[in-house]
């Protein structure tokens, strides 16, 4: 239901005109793809409207994209009404004109500037009675320059040979290092390639107009080699992730063509990353995302191939130390995304809940209304508590003073609307109702134990890096590709995550690779500027 299409804009009579060249003789590329994607079309509109689930609004959503879900937005609240409520809130700071200043620019290399003729304790050449002093900020001038991503500089070393004996003497190389690629250009193309999405293609057509040549090949090779180098920082990044407070976890589909080729019967079972138990055979291939939080940290995983949500969760979590309290897991409901074996505190996302009651807007306004004005109360109330902030135990105690009341009377009035007929049940909003009902408990364990969250969106947004990848390159042509794949995105996520610069970070673990392997723990995005210092310290005494 949810599979994305390439829009392709054809009207009737160019369709009319491309089955009479169909009648002519063989299709040229550009008129089969465009018939290839119109059948492709057709057959996917078919499968959607022969599915009983499938609104005409939720249809509409799936062709032409999904509108905000924001509760103004989605019950469409009128303009008098919705400006008498603007009028009511606090006056919000005008937004800024979009320029940024000097402070912004955190990767600028900064040149200092001395007056030509004037310094501290000078007479003053206007008054000549004062005495200039340095102010305390300086004047910044921010000068733009465009360049490649990639960029290069070719050494000329000079030669002279001897006349007589013929001996030639070549110029000393100066100190760049014996490798013709920088620990920098691999960070580049892996926060281009999976952090923005930028096919390597791409980026090779790129480089080739800039006159910086750089094969996709050559791309593929620096970023393999990078992530054997740096694959203990990411090893580190799973057992960190595993002691987390709370875990969050979903999946995406994903396309791998080496597993594409091949039936799951005659597949050899593949091995998860610890190779422990193999994966179950199944044809579905998946990118799955885990976002773990413990003390206000946050660990961005991806996992693609056969194994479900769930199933990789549970291949992270073999190794939280023994004696560590049950985690909170969030996800939506799911059953591929629950572990096996494998005891977890389980919270559903109330935001899947709510999207149901979104969908029946347009068929049952008033109920809708009241759950998701009654929602936004919910929402509300959290949104406070991470403003102030609050303590996990300070928040539960927030959340059960303000927002328990709420649902509880949510609560009744969905039990009310079943046992008194108000709503029939096989409607969407009965079904709406029904799956609120019966995961009630898990969509409301935020009410009951400190630090569980309301929803998964925390997962969601890192899932957008794989989602982005799809979008633009379309697949993983190998397994391993896949598995680099995961390796860069769960490095650059995290160190998203952490405010810290990812294209740095990346070089860092390159230039100590040595050092990291010894002692991954000391080379994470939050401390590996702390262990930068601290070696630096040790070398200069």
């Amino acid at each position: 239901m949810n599979r994305s299409r390439e829009r392709l804009e054809l009207n009737i009579e160019e369709l009319q005109r491309l089955l009479e060249r169909a009648k002519q003789g063989p299709l040229s590329e550009p008129d089969y793809q465009a018939l290839k994607a119109a059948v492709e079309t057709l057959g996917y509109l078919t499968q959607l409207l022969e599915d009983r689930k499938t609104t005409i609004e939720r249809l509409r959503q799936i062709l032409f994209g999904s509108s905000s879900e924001k509760t103004r937005t989605v019950l469409k609240t009128d303009r008098t009404q919705a400006h008498t409520a603007e009028r009511q809130k606090p006056e919000k700071k005008t937004p800024g004109h979009g320029r940024n200043g000097a402070e912004a620019y955190r990767g600028a290399p900064k040149i200092a500037v001395k007056h030509p003729s004037l310094k501290s304790g000078d007479r003053c050449p206007q008054c000549n009675k004062g005495k200039v002093y340095e102010s305390m900020q300086p004047g910044h001038l921010v000068h733009i320059v465009g360049q490649a991503p990639l960029a290069a500089t070719i050494y000329e070393l000079q030669k002279l040979r001897c006349n007589l004996c013929g001996e030639v003497f070549t110029a000393d190389a100066p100190q760049v290092g014996p490798q013709k690629y920088d620990a920098s250009s691999g960070s580049m193309i892996g926060l281009l390639k999976y952090g923005s999405g930028l096919p390597f293609n791409r980026l090779e057509g790129l480089q080739e107009r800039l006159g910086i040549p750089l094969a996709a090949s050559t791309q593929w090779e620096i970023v393999k080699d990078l992530a054997g180098a740096i694959a203990p920082a990411y090893q580190e990044l799973i057992t960190q992730a595993a002691q987390g407070e709370v875990v969050h976890n979903d999946d995406t589909a994903m396309k791998v063509l080496a597993l594409m080729r091949h039936s799951p019967e005659n597949r050899e079972p593949a091995k998860d990353f610890d190779d422990a138990k193999p994966a179950p055979q199944r044809s579905g291939i998946f990118t799955s995302g885990i976002v773990s939080t413990r003390a206000g940290r946050k660990i961005a995983l991806f996992f693609t191939g056969h194994k479900h949500a769930g199933e990789n969760l549970s291949a992270v979590l073999k190794r939280r130390a023994q004696g560590l309290a049950p985690p909170i897991q969030m996800c939506d409901a799911l059953a591929r995304n629950l572990p096996k074996e494998l005891e977890v505190i389980v919270a559903n996302c109330l935001a899947h809940a709510r999207r149901k009651f979104i969908d029946q807007v347009e068929n049952f306004p008033e109920p809708c209304r009241y759950v998701l004005e009654t929602l936004r109360e919910v929402y509300h109330n959290d949104a406070l508590a991470k403003q102030k902030p609050m303590s996990p135990e300070d928040r539960l105690a927030f959340h059960q003073a303000q927002s328990a009341p709420l649902m509880a009377q949510f609560e009744d009035w969905m039990n009310a609307q079943i046992a008194e007929r108000k709503v029939e049940p096989n409607s969407g909003l009965g079904r709406a109702i029904s799956y609120m009902t019966h995961h009630f408990h898990k969509l409301t364990l935020f009410l009951r134990v400190p630090g569980a969250p309301l929803d998964n969106n925390l997962c969601e947004r890192a899932l957008k890096k794989a989602i982005l990848h799809r979008k633009n390159a379309l697949f993983y042509k190998t397994e391993n590709g896949a598995r680099v794949g995961d390796l860069f995105m769960s490095l650059i996520h995290t160190c998203q995550l952490a405010g810290v610069s990812a294209f740095d970070y990346l070089t860092e673990l390159q230039i100590h690779a040595a050092e990291l392997s010894r002692n991954p723990e000391q080379w994470m995005p939050w401390n590996y500027r702390d262990t930068l210092g601290s070696r630096n310290s040790a070398l200069a005494r």
